[in-house]
């Protein structure tokens, strides 16, 4: 075989200055996959042939000047020939096939973590639907816990060029999805079509290549745009426009030190700046402040100065795609894009990030595979301004306008619009990459590669993506005709803007030990009088918020009604950052306590709590001493 090889690399070598276009090397894998090298010969390919142990290397220019190398064995070879490249009139343009992408990093190198750009050769065999494709750049990880917990690794890579992919616009940067915790690596794909459908603008595209990295084969992989504001992808100006992404893991909590970040003013989300980069801390602050002018329009409910600032369909879109597939990240919030033109409207969009949807089971959530066991459980409620009936306290912001009966009547008449085709149309489309996936043999070397399993104290439970895709499809009917209820029973709101100036005509100060030791579940309560309420309002309240240290409304994030968890400002903030909690369903009696390894014995802690009846409020500070 080396012998044979060898004589066909002396021919390829002597016709390499003839006016071919392609060197394409094959070898079949383990599994029976044809994996084809492509190498564009008019870049100028340079093969050294001098180790006689059967040892090629082979050189590719790069863009700087600098050559990049990757070897091979002839022994891993089974073919090599030379092919023109076919027109584009000539190409069958079917994209839901699985294609063949090769990577070859620089001396072989592993992609062990997200920080460190690897140099890179990448090649992808079109399969004759689509040009070849060969070309360098850099390559390194990518996600938060999909990168985290498991083995299957997801990656970003940025080509030296733009280049066109499968038939995707011309761009340098591109993600490859591992899927590893969706056993039918569809997750994504439906919530790409679904949001499509919806109209919303820039949304990603799908396309589906088994990965062979340095020789080795890793699995079946989802590769998409990344985004970002450029020309193909978030077509706007890209030096005075905005992309900024509702986020918890790039937020200020958890990534201080990245300085392109902050907590919005208003109602206190962690907000992160995508594009452009570079901003001064002044110009963070401006933006800050531009974005608080549409949390106040919100907060008042003022319908028509929201749609002055803010594209309303895209809006609903995105409320409802995450309603509709359960993607409790919302709650967080994680991976929420919205981007912004100079002059323009706040425009959500592209959705991002699927595989916590579909009724994820998260008490195995580092393990497992478990999705789609109730299709009735709900983000925003039966009555999404209030929250009621709903799995999760999420951020007001989401919920506030649908107080407003102007809102609540576009967002039913969206869903009539959307619903039937996210069933009909967008699950339709969906299959046909996974009717592709299963014929052609992509979904059983995944599997045999990355066998998915949980395992109980009683039993392994495997999962395979013929099963796992019958249970999706299910899901997402029950889901459908489940919601058209729910949604058409959402309650109407009225028209009225909400004062913005609360006026305070009243404080009541109390005072309570905790024992920081004892953690979450204290045994006290905090009771208020109902009476010295009545009286201050001059009727029942209407509601009972978390105020911030600055006196504005800050975020219910305890698992009460009312409530929230106080930082040690006395800030409204998540779990993980606070000290102590109030959380309750009563309007008067409040339970209490704090978080075990936050506190410590000595600290105090003053909150406050606001009942409101129209434009009056009456505060109640509460000063916690640890004990």
């Amino acid at each position: 075989m080396k012998k044979i090889i060898f004589c066909i690399l002396l021919m390829i070598v002597a016709q390499v200055s003839v006016a071919q276009d392609w060197m394409k090397m094959h070898r079949t894998d383990d599994n029976g996959l044809d994996c084809t090298i492509p190498l564009k010969i008019q870049q100028g390919i340079q093969t050294d042939m001098s180790n006689m142990e059967g040892l090629i290397t082979t050189d590719i220019p790069k863009g700087d000047g600098s050559t990049f190398s990757f070897p091979f064995y002839l022994d891993e070879l089974d073919s090599i020939n030379i092919v023109p490249s076919l027109a584009d009139s000539e190409k069958g343009h079917n994209k839901y096939r699985p294609f063949v992408m090769n990577i070859f990093t620089e001396d072989m190198q592993y992609i062990e973590d997200r920080d460190v750009w690897i140099n890179c050769l990448i090649t992808i065999d079109g399969k004759g639907e689509y040009s070849d494709f060969c070309g360098t750049g850099l390559i390194r990880g990518r996600g938060n816990s999909s990168w985290d917990w498991y083995d299957k690794k997801p990656y970003k890579f940025k080509l030296d060029s733009k280049s066109k992919l499968l038939g995707l616009d011309k761009a340098k940067n591109w993600n490859l999805l591992a899927n590893y915790r969706d056993v039918t690596d569809m997750m994504n794909t439906f919530a790409f079509e679904t949001a499509r459908s919806m109209g919303m603008p820039f949304t990603n595209h799908s396309r589906y290549v088994e990965v062979f990295l340095n020789h080795e084969y890793i699995g079946l992989y989802q590769l998409t745009e990344k985004i970002e504001i450029k020309a193909n992808r978030i077509d706007m100006d890209e030096e005075t426009s905005l992309l900024m992404s509702f986020d918890q893991d790039d937020g200020p909590e958890l990534a201080p030190e990245d300085g392109d970040n902050f907590w919005s003013q208003v109602f206190k989300l962690p907000m992160c700046i995508k594009s452009p980069e570079g901003y001064t801390q002044e110009q963070i602050d401006s933006i800050k402040a531009e974005f608080a002018v549409l949390e106040k329009a919100i907060k008042t409910r003022d319908i028509a100065k929201v749609g002055e600032l803010m594209d309303i369909p895209s809006f609903i879109s995105l409320l409802q795609i995450h309603e509709f597939l359960y993607n409790v990240e919302i709650d967080a919030p994680r991976s929420i894009y919205v981007h912004k033109a100079k002059n323009g409207k706040y425009t959500f969009g592209p959705v991002w990030d699927w595989d916590a949807g579909f009724d994820f089971d998260w008490s195995n959530m580092t393990t497992g595979h478990t999705f789609f066991s109730d299709y009735r459980e709900l983000i925003y409620g039966t009555d999404p301004v209030n929250n009621t009936d709903a799995a999760y306290r999420i951020n007001k912001f989401w919920l506030t306008l649908f107080g407003n009966a102007t809102f609540v009547q576009q967002y039913k008449e969206a869903w009539q619009r959307h619903s039937t085709a996210v069933v009909e149309q967008n699950w339709a489309e969906t299959m046909k990459y996974a009717d592709a996936l299963k014929e052609e043999g992509a979904y059983d070397r995944d599997i045999e590669r990355w066998p998915l399993t949980e395992d109980s104290w009683w039993s392994t439970k495997t999962f395979y993506p013929a099963t796992e895709l019958e249970k999706m499809e299910q899901w997402i009917k029950n889901r459908k005709s489940y919601l058209d209820g729910v949604v058409a029973g959402y309650p109407d709101g009225d028209d009225e803007i909400v004062p913005q100036d609360i006026i305070v005509v009243k404080t009541i100060k109390k005072t309570q030990n905790v024992t920081f030791y004892t953690g979450y579940d204290q045994s006290g309560a905090i009771t208020i009088t109902q009476s010295d309420i009545t009286s201050a309002l001059g009727g029942t309240p209407t509601s009972l918020v978390p105020l911030n240290s600055n006196g504005e409304e800050g975020n219910n994030t305890a698992a009460g009604t009312y409530g929230a968890w106080f930082d040690k400002n006395g800030d409204t903030n998540s779990w993980g950052s606070g000290h102590v909690y109030i959380e309750s369903d009563d309007l008067y009696s409040w339970k209490f306590g704090c978080h075990p390894q936050n506190c410590k014995a000595g600290d105090r802690h003053t909150v406050t709590m606001q009942y409101r009846r129209g434009n009056n409020a009456v505060n109640v500070e509460v000063t916690f001493n640890v004990n």
